[in-house]
């Protein structure tokens, strides 16, 4: 049986995420540009902060990504259209005022990019919707600093006009628009904007929820076809997720978490399992129950980590040590993705 994903909706939402990808460089260029050629210090504090934003969400970004599973490359219209803009924040023809309001626009675009990208997953399957919610954050943010460059402008804009200052109370109406954006999508955000990274523990569960749902997917489909496209996700993620874990994760446990060899003892059954199931027909009669067999394994070895391992982790291992594994285990599994994709 194939193992490759042929989904083409998975397919133009990993393309769509290349894209955000290709957009987010773009506005921490802008950034960088605009703090250097604004004498104003509120206006360059206000950009700066925007700026370690938007250098942490590039992050995230990754995170999305890796975690997502499936390749894509950005369009070349939006490749195109990055060159362009970076072309005319180098360049004299746009004022100050001008720079800024395109900026602004495309802190618009982005934000309508990673809402395109949450509805367009609640569609395709709601393993998808696990693996892109951190998402949330830079949606979130991105629309937060669609206020507060509206208050840029409304500055820069009438000193442009007049020569004058604009009238006193801009920027408390901008942090009340934010305050009420926070009301609306506080619910939706992921609580790690202060965090360089997310903990190993947090990637880890993101990988488990993922996998959860595939299985669930499968049990709901009788479709050969969907159901050999959800084992064909299950079967990456899964190989991808246990050799990471064994390059990074556990190696950096063994030391304090005296169960590390039962967890390579169970990925090493999984695989078995897995190659299986590889070499089956999605159509066989047994090949569901083979699945539930999977299943119910992962299932366990999930139980153990998330019950015991990761409490061993918070105990041994400090904040900034939990962050510097998932950092690690993404990079481990960007470089298996993209083998295996090979």
């Amino acid at each position: 049986m194939s193992i490759a994903i042929e989904d083409s909706k998975r397919t133009a939402i990993a393309c769509k995420l290349a894209d955000i990808k290709e957009v987010q460089n773009l506005l921490i260029a802008n950034e960088e540009k605009l703090m250097s050629s604004c004498s104003d210090q509120e206006i360059r504090d206000r950009l700066g902060h925007m700026l370690d934003d938007d250098r942490k969400n590039l992050g995230i970004l990754d995170t999305v990504s890796i975690q997502y599973g499936v390749q894509g490359k950005p369009h070349e219209t939006v490749t195109m259209m990055v060159e362009k803009i970076s072309q005319l924040m180098d360049g004299s023809e746009l004022s100050l005022y001008e720079k800024v309001s395109q900026h602004e626009l495309l802190k618009h675009q982005q934000f309508m990019s990673g809402v395109l990208v949450h509805k367009a997953a609640q569609v395709v399957g709601a393993d998808v919707e696990a693996a892109i919610t951190p998402l949330n954050t830079l949606n979130f943010e991105n629309r937060a600093h669609q206020e507060q460059l509206k208050g840029v402008l409304e500055v820069l804009g009438v000193r442009e006009l007049t020569g004058q200052e604009a009238q006193q109370g801009l920027w408390a109406r901008v942090q009340d628009s934010v305050a009420a954006l926070s009301g609306v999508f506080g619910s939706a955000v992921t609580q790690i904007s202060d965090k360089s990274d997310l903990s190993i523990q947090d990637i880890i569960r993101m990988d488990h929820n993922k996998v959860s749902m595939l299985f669930m997917q499968i049990e709901k489909s009788n479709d050969p076809q969907k159901i050999e496209e959800y084992f064909g996700q299950i079967y990456q993620d899964l190989s991808v997720h246990s050799e990471a874990e064994e390059q990074v994760v556990y190696p950096a446990v063994r030391a304090f978490y005296g169960e590390t060899q039962e967890l390579y003892d169970e990925q090493a059954q999984m695989k078995v399992m897995l190659a299986d199931l590889k070499s089956s027909s999605s159509s066989a009669n047994d090949f569901k129950s083979k699945v539930e067999q999977l299943k119910t394994a992962v299932m366990a070895h999930v139980r153990q980590e998330e019950n015991m391992m990761f409490a061993a982790i918070r105990s041994n291992c400090s904040d900034a040590q939990q962050q510097q594994l998932a950092t690690q285990f993404k990079a481990a599994k960007s470089t298996l993705q993209q083998q295996l994709a090979a």
